[in-house]
């Protein structure tokens, strides 16, 4: 069951890169936020209705964290990169990745 998600998220986060790079999206723009509520949501039901275990939602962020440290060595303006960094690492703290 954990490598369908997984699946699904990498199928969804391959989309979202592609869509954010043809829109050459700022990292606050409406947008990326919707795209973070619903993955934010989707995390919490997998994790309420049992399908993923909390270490399992943990580690798919802190992958999602590490990618995103690499690529902003490897690219002129990492900005975006260090921007879902910080959106993922107060996921991680127990925050919500939307700021108030």
């Amino acid at each position: 069951m954990w490598i369908r998600v997984r699946e699904c998220l990498a199928a969804l986060d391959w989309r979202l890169k592609r869509y954010c790079m043809a829109k050459q999206a700022r990292p606050n723009e409406a947008d990326g936020m919707v795209a973070l509520g619903i993955c934010e949501s989707l995390r919490i039901a997998l994790t309420e209705l049992k399908i993923i275990g909390e270490q399992d939602a943990r580690d798919l962020l802190t992958d999602v964290t590490t990618a995103h440290t690499e690529a902003a060595f490897c690219v002129q303006a990492p900005e975006k990169h260090r921007a879902v960094v910080e959106i993922v690492q107060r996921i991680l703290a127990g925050k919500n990745g939307v700021r108030h």
